[in-house]
């Protein structure tokens, strides 16, 4: 059994949530910020860094517009990283929600890193 805890970040963003979805779901939307190269077949992602060996994820659940959840084929079947967009009532700003998984002592490097990878997302979408 994993010893892995869920946790979430939030993050403003100022974008349409249609545009957004693009760079979440898509293999050339994440591209652009997740992984150096990615590629998809079959609703299997396959992520590479710096031309190393493919790591790879499928998508377990998704709805337009909404949210995709991908599930690291080595991780355990319990495990997802997930990319949500909500719409505040107030203000109707776009929020993205990341959830993931790590180890209790990793969670702030997790989040730090994916507080980089959202900036270069950012950068991409001209937020």
């Amino acid at each position: 059994m994993s010893k892995k805890l869920l946790f979430t970040l939030e993050f403003p963003v100022r974008c349409s949530p249609a545009i957004l979805f693009e760079f979440l779901s898509t293999a050339s939307g994440l591209q652009e910020w997740f992984a150096d190269r990615v590629d998809e077949w079959e609703n299997v992602f396959s992520f590479s860094w710096n031309g190393g060996t493919p790591d790879k994820a499928e998508i377990l659940d998704q709805e337009e517009n909404k949210f995709i959840r991908f599930r690291w084929l080595h991780s355990e079947k319990n495990e997802y990283f997930e990319f949500s967009i909500e719409k505040t009532e107030i203000s109707n700003q776009t929020v993205l929600i990341i959830k993931d998984f790590a180890e209790k002592n990793e969670i702030k490097d997790q989040s730090q890193l994916w507080g980089y990878q959202i900036k270069e997302l950012f950068y991409r979408i001209g937020s």
